[in-house]
This record gives C-alpha cells, structure tokens and sequence, in this order.
C-alpha cells in the first residue's frame, strides 16, 4: 500500500517561537525531520504542511515538497487531514504523521506505526520504554496498552498508577507518530472533540474514547524528546552533533 508521509508544522509556538526554523546542528529543525524520515526510506512521497509561506520556502529550497494550509487548525491531524483531501494526493490509503519537532524520531517507532496498519488497526501509533523515575513529567505522555495491542488510555499523569508503591509498574512513552487509514483519518477530524482531549491537551483521546482503535507498536529504547522548549533543543544539538561524530568515525 502506498504510504504519505506528512509532517505538520506551524510557525507559532509558545514556548518556542519561530520553532520549525530554529537551527538544529546548522539546519533548520524541520530539514532536520525530512531528512530524517527520507533516510528511513518508508514513504513513497513526503510533504511538509505548514500555515507558513516562510516553512514552505525553506523546505522548497531544500528540495523537498511543501502544502500551505489553513491557520486556524488546532490539532497536526487536522492539518494534515486539509493535505490529504487535495485532489493530488488521492492515491495514498495510507498515511503517516511525524510532528514537526521529532528530529530524532525512532526508526522503530515509524516502522512499527506502519505495521500496525498492515496488520489492520485504523489507526497506529509508538511507544517506547520510560524509566520510572520521569513517570510524573507531564511532558512525557503515558499510554496503556492493552494485550491486543491496542491503546487503553493516554495521559499526561502517571498511568498504571502504583497504587501500593511496591515498583515494578511498567510505563511506556508515547512517540509523537501516527498511522492513519485514509478512512479513519477522515472520521478522526469529522468527531467532535472530547473534554479529556481538552484537559489532557492530547489529540488522540478523541478517535480513542469514540471508539476507533488505536494499535501501539512498542519498542524497547527510550524515546528521544520532541523539541518543545530552548532546553529541548540544546539537547537535541548535544544529541545530533554525537550521533554525526558516531557515523563519520
């Protein structure tokens, strides 16, 4: 089946601002997520969406495909859905997500997002292991994962809760990739939003608690942050500049 990769990116940010074009080792961070998601070699087409001409610019110079849209969508799923409907992309039943601030994005975790569409699921998404000690960081979202698996919940709090505190709990982190079937897709962005997506501030929770199965390729690494914050994206500097000095050695 072939798949599209598209990666959502918008100008503005809060705690970041201007964050798609701030360089990461001499590149702009969203050169920085094509790139990475070119070199996985999984997509048969890849398209930046962006509600900016200044994003598509770069992106286009670089060589790369871009696709403005509206500005006033809430959610990358939406985003990216206003991209899929457009006559030229009708070909593609399957479609992959990477937000825009996972530079160092798993290659597991985008394989394995795909997988989970081939074996079925509407919609397919990753998670990777997380140390106990970071369970409480709000920036860090949780998600169970039940013995089909498939998602249960995504949260921002600690969940499984360790009620008696005795350890051993096993937390996963979710990885900010998603798997969509043209159709659920579509569904995903016709819903009405759900209070929990609002109070969690997570996008999933709706397709989620309206019944579309999410399916959750889990691997056994810890996932590298997103880039949200200045701390973030130092780093992400520290981190790329080693893993170049590992590949030219």
């Amino acid at each position: 089946m072939p798949v599209l990769g598209v990666i959502p990116a918008r100008l503005g940010s809060s705690r970041l601002p201007r964050k798609p074009l701030r360089l990461l080792a001499g590149e702009p961070l969203i050169l920085r997520v094509v790139h990475r998601l070119a070199e996985f070699a999984v997509c048969d087409r890849i398209v930046v969406a962006t509600d900016a001409e200044e994003i598509a610019a770069v992106v286009r110079a670089a060589g790369f495909e871009a696709a403005l849209t509206a500005a006033s969508h809430d959610t990358g799923t939406e985003r990216v859905a206003e991209v899929v409907a457009r006559r030229e992309y009708a070909p593609f039943e399957f479609i992959l997500n990477i937000q825009g601030d996972e530079p160092l994005v798993a290659a597991a975790a985008v394989r394995g997002t795909l997988d989970r569409l081939q074996l079925g699921d509407p919609i397919g998404t990753a998670a990777g292991v997380l140390d106990p000690t970071l369970v409480r960081d709000p920036s860090r979202v949780k998600v169970v994962v039940g013995p089909t698996g498939r998602a249960v919940y995504f949260s921002r709090a600690p969940i499984p809760f360790d009620r008696d505190g005795r350890g051993g709990a096993v937390y996963h982190q979710h990885v900010g990739v998603y798997g969509y079937t043209r159709e659920a897709l579509a569904r995903w962005v016709a819903l009405p939003p759900v209070p929990e997506e609002r109070w969690e501030r997570l996008e999933q929770l709706r397709p989620l608690l309206y019944g579309i199965p999410i399916g959750v390729a889990r691997f056994d690494e810890a996932p590298a942050p997103g880039v949200d914050t200045p701390a973030d994206l130092e780093w992400a500097e520290q981190a790329l500049a080693r893993q170049l000095r590992e590949v030219s050695s």
